[in-house]
């Protein structure tokens, strides 16, 4: 049986949209993409000997570390994101892997900023 669709057809030129290849961005790029969001007035920044960075808010409850070679002890975090919670209220986590670019990183970072409020 041969079924014949029409392309004005509600839903049509979505669905066929949806069923398309689509192109991905693939790669860490440029890791100051994210770096770049910190400024030293609210954050410390310190590059140690594996040059590894790590970020930390003033008061000490926001974290990231960028480990370019995979972070020790993990299977590849590249990226660690963390905030820690309050006693009622549980902090959380986000990891990232060596691979993913740093734009989806700084898009994170930048809405977990924004979250932010001062006390």
């Amino acid at each position: 049986m041969l079924v014949t669709v029409d392309a004005s057809t509600p839903g049509f030129s979505t669905t066929a949209e949806a069923l398309r290849l689509r192109s991905w961005q693939l790669g860490p790029g440029q890791p100051t993409m994210v770096t770049d969001l910190f400024k030293a007035e609210f954050f410390h920044l310190v590059v140690d000997d594996r040059a590894d960075v790590h970020v930390s808010s003033k008061d000490g409850r926001f974290y990231l570390g960028w480990f370019p070679l995979g972070r020790p002890g993990t299977d590849g975090d590249g990226w660690t994101l963390a905030v820690t919670g309050t006693a009622k209220v549980p902090g959380y986590r986000i990891r990232f892997d060596t691979e993913t670019p740093a734009e989806i990183v700084a898009a994170t970072v930048q809405r977990v900023l924004a979250t932010s409020r001062p006390l």
